[in-house]
C-alpha cells in the first residue's frame, strides 16, 4: 500500500513545513537552507583583535548568508542551524582544544536568555563536538551589544563577568558566536584570569568584516 497523507499525518505536515520554508541565507522557498547558502558557511577562518590585542579566530565573515542565517538562529529562534553554524565553529575551535583545556563561552543574559530559549554560544560549542563548561556569569545587567555605537561596547561589559570556578592555572578557550568590537571576549578574558585560569585561546563563529579589531 502507498503512502498517504491519511495515514502519515506527519509526513503532511513535514511536507507543509517545507513548502512554507524560506532559505535561511537567501529567502529561497522551500527550503531551511539551500545548496548555495549552505556553501557559503564552509569556514573561510581570519584573525581579529579585540581593543585589549587579544587575538581571536574566527570562522566566517559576517556577512551574506553567514550574517543572514545567524541573525535567523538568533532572532528568530531557528536553532536547527546551529548544526552548519556550529561545523563552521569547529574549523577554529577544534584545533586549540589541548588537553585538560576548558572551554568557556561568553555568558548570555538573563533577557537574551528568556527572548531566546537557549544560550547560543553554548549550543554552537556543543553543536562543534566540543563540551561548554559554564564557569562565566554576569553580575549585573547589561545593555544588549547590538543597541551600543562602537566606543560604548567596552564600557558596557567592562567589569560585568565573574567565573564561579577557580581555575589554578587550567588552560581555558573562550567562545563567543559574534565578535563585532571585541569588548565582549576582553572583558572575559579578563574575569578568566582573575579567576586563575590561563587563557590559551579565543575564537568565534564570525566577526564583522570591517570590524576596528580586524587584522
Amino acid at each position: 500500500m502507498g503512502i498517504t497523507t491519511r495515514t502519515h499525518p506527519l509526513l503532511a505536515e513535514i511536507g507543509a513545513l517545507l513548502l512554507a520554508a524560506r532559505c535561511a541565507g537567501c529567502e529561497r522557498p522551500g527550503t531551511l537552507l539551500c545548496d548555495d547558502c549552505r556553501h557559503a558557511l564552509d569556514p573561510s577562518p581570519r584573525e581579529v583583535r579585540t581593543p585589549a590585542g587579544l587575538r581571536v579566530r574566527a570562522a566566517l565573515a559576517l556577512e551574506g548568508p553567514a550574517a543572514s542565517c545567524i541573525r535567523r538562529m538568533k532572532g528568530e529562534g531557528e536553532t536547527l542551524l546551529a548544526r552548519p553554524l556550529g561545523a563552521a565553529l569547529a574549523a577554529v575551535l577544534t584545533p586549540v582544544l589541548v588537553p585538560g583545556v576548558w572551554v568557556i563561552p561568553v555568558p548570555t543574559s538573563r533577557a537574551a536568555f528568556r527572548r531566546r530559549g537557549t544560550r547560543v554560544p553554548e549550543l554552537l560549542v556543543r553543536r562543534a563536538g566540543a563540551d561548554p563548561q559554564r564557569v562565566l556569569t554576569l553580575t549585573r545587567r547589561v545593555r544588549d551589544q547590538r543597541e551600543l555605537a562602537a566606543p560604548d561596547r567596552a564600557a558596557n561589559v567592562r567589569g560585568a563577568m565573574i567565573s564561579r570556578r577557580r581555575g589554578s592555572g587550567a588552560p581555558a578557550v573562550v567562545v563567543d558566536d559574534v565578535v563585532t568590537t571585541g569588548g565582549t571576549l576582553d572583558e572575559a578574558v579578563r574575569a578568566l584570569v582573575a579567576a586563575g585560569f590561563v587563557v590559551v585561546g579565543a575564537v568565534a563563529l564570525a566577526a564583522t568584516p570591517k570590524s576596528p579589531e580586524s587584522g
